[in-house]
């Protein structure tokens, strides 16, 4: 080989080394951002601190999402300009009143939105968790997304904004194991195969709320160990894939169950696109009160039980790696939440899901870095 071809080769070998270099950096930096974790503000409790201060403490502590459920002014202007990526709820008795009326969807988005040009929106969740019994919401569901959608369409945001909604694991069927048997109850097939289709026409991702503890404490025969992120060695199997933690198993189990109900087969004969990714829009772990486990030795409910779980799910969050099913789709998730929220309705363990006291105080050490 001539000098010049020497020479020639070698600069090209350089370059195409160099793209490959930025490739790999580039699909790494997107991976992490899938793979950031957040957590919900709820705002529960009479004894919570202003919204700026809770601002304050989500940039002191490196936590780039905030899930809020509604509207609220005073947190929206605190987050002006803070870089902090927001879902921001709509909740579900708004929903029959916004699919009757664009214009009313439009005003939505104009003032909790668009005045706020400096708040970086990532998603709009139109209701939370809706049921299908609730025919004030549940038959509206759908249509409220369609007017949102068209609005955020309407303000030139459609590429940065996704619209979707909320589910829980109780839309799963009680046969729903092991994971890849995961199915729908019957009764949430007519609100939930619509929100597939549209989420599915429209890339967005489905939410769904994933809380091992709840199945831990039901469960006699699940394992504190598997639920915590602490078994050694798989737990489940279900050829090919293996599991070694519950909220892994959970979120494949959603998986299973959106592909189970035969809408996707129907899309992707449209070219509507693949399944929804899917967003773990709550996880977490109570660090007080009682559920079905009521000795003190298995209850499960212990500052240390909380922060077991919510550091072990950082750190498998942010490892970037999805679960066996989807091992590269990684799991962005918000963790559930911020604060006790002592006027919040159910059981007392509901009241004890917060990283921190209301005085700001952490309740327990944890590093989300």
């Amino acid at each position: 080989m001539s000098p010049m071809a020497k020479s020639y080769l070698a600069a090209n070998l350089g370059f195409m080394g160099l793209t490959i270099l930025l490739f790999g950096l580039l699909m790494a930096s997107l991976h992490t951002t899938s793979a950031q974790i957040g957590v919900c503000y709820g705002r529960n409790g009479n004894n919570l601190p202003p919204s700026r201060e809770v601002v304050d403490m989500f940039n002191q502590y490196n936590i780039r999402r905030m899930r809020i459920y509604e509207p609220d002014p005073s947190t929206l202007e605190a987050l002006r300009g803070s870089n902090i990526e927001l879902m921001i709820g709509i909740l579900n008795d708004k929903l029959q009143e916004l699919a009757a009326n664009q214009d009313k969807a439009n005003s939505w988005v104009q003032n909790n939105v668009m005045n706020y040009h400096d708040v970086k929106f990532r998603y709009i969740t139109v209701g939370n968790e809706v049921q299908p019994s609730d025919q004030s919401s549940a038959p509206f569901l759908v249509p409220a997304m369609e007017k949102i959608r068209n609005a955020i369409f309407a303000a030139g945001l459609g590429n940065q904004i996704k619209i979707t909604t909320s589910i829980g694991s109780g839309t799963l069927g009680d046969r729903s194991f092991p994971p890849s048997k995961g199915y729908f109850k019957p009764e949430y097939r007519p609100v939930i195969d619509p929100v597939i289709r549209f989420l599915v026409s429209n890339q967005a991702p489905l939410l769904v709320s994933i809380y091992p503890y709840f199945s831990y404490d039901r469960t006699p025969s699940i394992s504190l160990e598997y639920a915590l992120f602490e078994a050694q060695n798989p737990v489940v199997s279900d050829p090919p894939y293996q599991y070694n933690n519950l909220f892994d198993a959970l979120v494949d189990t959603v998986y299973a169950a959106v592909e189970n109900t035969g809408v996707l087969n129907k899309a992707a004969a449209l070219d509507s696109g693949g399944s929804p990714r899917l967003v773990v829009s709550e996880s977490g772990w109570p660090s007080g009160g009682h559920g079905h486990r009521l000795t003190s030795t298995d209850a499960g409910t212990s500052t240390e039980n909380a922060r077991a779980y919510n550091q072990n799910l950082i750190i498998h969050v942010k490892g970037g790696r999805g679960t066996p099913r989807k091992p590269d789709v990684p799991i962005e998730t918000y963790i559930f939440a911020m604060f006790d929220e002592n006027i919040k309705q159910g059981d007392d363990v509901e009241k004890n899901f917060g990283l921190f006291y209301p005085n700001k105080q952490p309740k327990y050490q944890i590093n989300f870095n």
